[in-house]
C-alpha cells in the first residue's frame, strides 16, 4: 500500500547562483554503460569527476517506447530513415570519399559541402542507437564496412576531413570547404573541419556504447588528441566556425575520463569573439561578419540571440554542458539570458528558430515572418539545449519548449514515410514557392542534406527525453507509452506508462518495481495546460481553459502542490500502484505580440502539445483567405484513424469570400502529405 505525504513546500529563486552550484551532489565515479549486445549491459567506470548536471536524464535505453504516437515514427526511422539515408550517402557519393581518402579506390571528391563527411557520422550515430534497442547483425555488418572506410581515410597524424585529403578545391566548386597553403585547420568561419569531426565523436561514442568495440572511438580519440596538440600545445589560436565539437568534445570526455577533451570544449567556446579569427575566403559574405558565427562578442558577454540558428543552438547547448561540469556561473548566466531573450522576442510558435532565409538565421526581436526558415536542424539543437536547461534549473518550462518544438517544428522536418524530408519549415506556404531547398514540397533528399541525417541521429533516441532523476526526485518530462527503469538513489523505480498522447491528454503511469521506493514523483503539467503556451507574453491564448489538470492516485483525487511547473506527488511507492493524470484537451486559439507585424489580425489554433494549420486541400481551395469568427466559433475535434496515418483534426466553420464554408484543421506536423496546397498557421480572424 503506498503511503502518500505531502507537505507545504514554497519554492524560492532567492539562492545565489554561486549557492545553486556548490548545492549540486559530487557524482564521484561516472559511470558509462556500454551495450555490448541490446539486452545486456556492462559496467565500465572511468576517471573521476568533479560535477555534472544536477539532474541525470535517464538514457533512451532504459525507456522502452511500447506503442502510439513516437512508437510508430522511431520504427519508421530505423526501418526506413536509417537505410535510405545510408543509401543516399551512397548513391551521392558521401561514402567513397572516404574510400577514395583512404586509397582503397582511386577517385576523386564527390560533392560540394565540406561537410558532407557528417552525413555519415550523423546516421552512424542514430544507426548505433538503433542497435541498442534491437539486435541487427547486418546493421552491425555494415557499420563496420563503414568504420573501417572512414579509418583508411584517417591521415597517420590524426588529421581526417575528406575534403582536404582529396583537394576538393583543386577541381570542384565547394562551399564551407577552407582551401590554403597554410595547409589543415585554417583558421576561417567558413571551415567544417571541426563540425565534422564533432559529429564524428559523437557517432564515436554512440557505437562504442551500443557495442562496447573501439574501432570508430579510437579513430575519434586520435584526431581528438592531434587538434588538442595544435589549438593548445602548439597554442594555435584555431576554433570551428561552424560550432558542434565543443558538444563532441564533452562526450568523448565522459566516455573516456580524458579531461583534455574537456578542456579542448572550453577553450574553443572561449576564443569566441576576441578577433581571433583570420577571415580568408573573398566574397563570402556571410561568414565575413562576426556576428554570423555568434563570434561578435566573449560568449560569456553574450545576452541576445544572434546569427545562424544552428550554430547557435549548438554553442548554447555546449556552454551549458560546460556551465553544469565546471559550475561557472558566468556561462549559466549568459545562457540564461540568451534564453529569455529567444523565448520573449524570437520565438516561432512552432518552436523553431530562424527567421532569416538569407542567413539561416535570427534577425531582430518580433521579427518573425511566416515564410520562415525555421531550419530542422534549428529545432533539434533547440530540444538539446532546452534539455540541458531543464537539467541545470530543474524548471519545467525548458521542457515545455522542448515539447512544443518536438511536436511542431521538428517532426514536420521528417515525412511519415521517413524518406523525404523539409529542410526550413515556414508556417505560410502558397502553393508556389520554392521554398525547400528549391522543392514546392517535401524532398527526398538535399545537396545540403544535414537535416535528413540529424533526423537520422535525433528520432531513435527520443525517449531519452521522457524522464530524470536525483536521489530522490522522478521527472516525468514527456508523455508516450514506454517501460522504464530509473534510478533513484541506488534503488530502480519501474514505470510503465500508459497514454494516447498527443491525440488524449489521459496518462497513466503504473508502478511495476518489486521492492519499495520513497519518492518524489514530479510530473509536468505542460504551459499549455494552464493558459501559458510559452513562459513569455509572446505568444497568449485568447481565453483560459475550461477544465484543470486532475491527478488520481490508486483511484483517489490528489491534492497536488506545484513546484516549477511540475506536480509534486510524495510517496512510498510500491508495485501496483497507480497515479492518473487527466490534462484539459480544449482546443485554444492563440494571439502574438502585437509587435509581430505578420501575425496582426490572425489567430493560430493548438490542441493539446500540437499547433494546428489550415491547408487548402481540406478547406475547398482556401487557406490564405481564410477568416474565423474566434468569437462565436467552436471547434470540434475527431480522431481520424484513417487520415495521414490516424489524426485528429479539428472540425469548424469560416468564411471564403465572404461565403460561409466547413473548415478543418489538421496538425501542423502532417502537412505537405497530399496534394502540394497552400497552407497557413496563422489564420485571419473576423475579431
Amino acid at each position: 500500500m503506498t503511503k502518500i505525504e505531502l507537505k507545504t513546500n514554497e519554492h524560492t529563486h532567492m539562492k545565489t547562483l554561486n549557492n545553486y552550484f556548490m548545492s549540486w551532489a559530487i557524482l564521484g565515479t561516472m559511470v558509462i554503460c556500454i551495450a555490448c549486445n541490446p539486452q545486456q549491459d556492462i559496467q565500465e567506470e572511468v576517471e573521476p569527476t568533479v560535477s555534472d548536471y544536477p539532474i541525470r536524464p535517464v538514457e533512451f535505453t532504459k525507456v522502452k517506447i511500447t506503442d502510439g504516437f513516437w512508437k510508430s515514427r522511431v520504427d519508421t526511422a530505423t526501418k526506413v530513415t536509417i537505410p535510405y539515408s545510408f543509401n543516399k550517402c551512397e548513391e551521392t557519393g558521401r561514402v567513397n570519399n572516404f574510400v577514395f581518402a583512404g586509397g582503397l579506390k582511386e577517385g576523386k571528391f564527390v560533392g560540394k559541402y565540406g561537410f558532407d563527411d557528417s552525413d555519415v557520422y550523423k546516421i552512424i550515430e542514430g544507426a548505433s542507437y538503433s542497435l541498442m534497442d534491437n539486435e541487427n547483425p547486418e546493421l552491425k555488418a555494415y557499420l563496420d564496412k563503414l568504420i573501417s572506410y572512414i579509418s583508411a581515410a584517417q591521415e597517420d597524424d590524426g588529421y581526417l576531413y575528406t575534403p582536404w585529403t582529396l583537394k576538393a578545391n583543386d577541381y570542384a566548386e565547394m562551399h564551407c570547404c577552407s582551401y590554403s597553403e597554410d595547409g589543415q585547420f585554417i583558421n576561417s568561419r567558413w571551415s567544417h573541419e571541426l563540425y565534422n569531426s564533432g559529429h564524428m565523436y559523437e557517432a564515436a561514442v554512440a557505437h562504442y556504447r551500443a557495442t562496447g568495440e573501439k574501432s570508430f572511438l579510437d579513430v575519434a580519440t586520435k584526431n581528438a588528441d592531434l587538434i588538442y596538440k595544435i589549438c593548445i600545445e602548439e597554442g594555435k589560436k584555431y576554433y570551428p566556425g561552424h560550432q558542434e565539437i565543443e558538444l563532441g568534445l564533452v562526450k568523448l570526455y565522459r566516455a573516456t575520463g580524458d579531461k583534455r577533451y574537456l578542456e579542448l570544449a572550453k577553450e574553443f567556446l572561449e576564443r569566441r569573439g576576441r578577433g581571433l579569427t583570420n577571415y580568408s575566403n573573398e566574397g563570402d559574405y556571410l561568414h565575413e561578419y562576426d556576428i554570423y558565427s555568434q563570434d561578435h562578442l566573449p560568449v560569456t558577454e553574450q545576452s541576445e540571440a544572434v546569427g545562424h540558428s544552428v550554430r547557435a543552438g549548438y554553442m548554447y547547448a555546449a556552454m551549458a554542458d560546460i556551465a553544469a561540469i565546471e559550475r561557472d556561473t558566468a556561462y549559466l548566466e549568459a545562457i540564461d539570458r540568451i534564453w529569455e531573450n529567444i523565448v520573449g522576442k524570437k520565438l516561432y510558435i512552432t518552436g523553431g528558430l530562424g527567421a532569416g532565409n538569407g542567413i539561416e538565421g535570427f534577425d531582430v526581436a518580433y521579427a518573425l515572418p511566416n515564410d520562415a526558415y525555421a531550419e530542422t536542424c534549428a529545432a533539434i539543437a533547440n530540444v538539446y539545449w532546452n534539455h540541458r536547461m531543464f537539467l541545470l534549473h530543474g524548471d519545467s518550462k525548458y521542457m515545455d519548449i522542448l515539447e512544443r518544438s518536438l511536436y511542431n517544428g521538428l517532426i514536420v522536418g521528417l515525412s511519415m514515410k521517413g524518406d523525404e524530408f523539409f529542410y526550413p519549415n515556414p508556417l505560410e506556404f502558397d502553393g508556389e514557392r520554392k521554398f525547400n531547398q528549391g522543392a514546392v514540397c517535401r524532398s527526398a533528399w538535399f545537396d545540403c542534406s544535414c537535416c535528413p541525417s540529424n533526423l537520422s541521429r535525433f528520432v531513435p533516441s527520443v525517449s531519452g527525453y521522457a524522464y530524470a532523476s536525483t536521489n530522490k526526485d522522478v521527472y516525468v518530462n514527456l508523455f508516450l507509452e514506454n517501460e522504464s527503469e530509473i534510478a533513484v538513489g541506488d534503488q530502480i523505480m519501474k514505470i510503465t506508462q500508459q497514454t494516447d498522447y498527443p491525440w488524449s491528454g489521459e496518462v497513466s503511469l503504473l508502478i511495476e518495481n518489486e521492492e519499495s521506493i520513497e519518492a518524489n514523483l514530479k510530473i509536468r503539467i505542460p504551459g499549455w495546460s494552464v493558459n501559458e503556451p510559452v513562459p513569455s507574453d509572446l505568444y497568449t491564448f485568447t481565453a483560459s481553459p475550461s477544465e484543470k489538470t486532475s491527478i488520481l492516485v490508486n483511484g483517489e483525487m490528489y491534492d497536488f502542490e506545484m513546484e516549477k511547473g511540475y506536480a509534486v506527488v510524495k510517496g512510498e511507492w510500491n508495485k501496483g500502484d497507480k497515479v492518473e493524470v487527466s490534462f484539459p484537451m480544449d482546443v485554444k486559439s492563440i494571439k502574438s505580440h502585437e509587435n509581430i507585424v505578420d501575425n496582426r489580425g490572425k489567430l493560430a489554433y493548438q490542441r493539446g502539445p500540437l499547433l494546428y494549420c489550415a491547408e487548402a486541400i481540406d478547406n475547398q481551395g482556401h487557406a490564405l483567405d481564410l477568416v474565423i469568427d474566434d468569437e462565436s466559433e467552436t471547434f470540434t475535434a475527431e480522431f481520424k484513424p484513417d487520415l495521414l496515418n490516424g489524426v485528429t483534426v479539428l472540425d469548424g466553420n469560416g468564411l471564403a469570400n465572404n461565403k460561409e464554408i466547413p473548415v478543418r484543421l489538421i496538425p501542423y506536423y502532417a502537412w505537405s502529405h497530399r496534394d502540394i496546397t497552400p497552407m497557413t498557421v496563422w489564420i485571419k480572424s473576423s475579431i
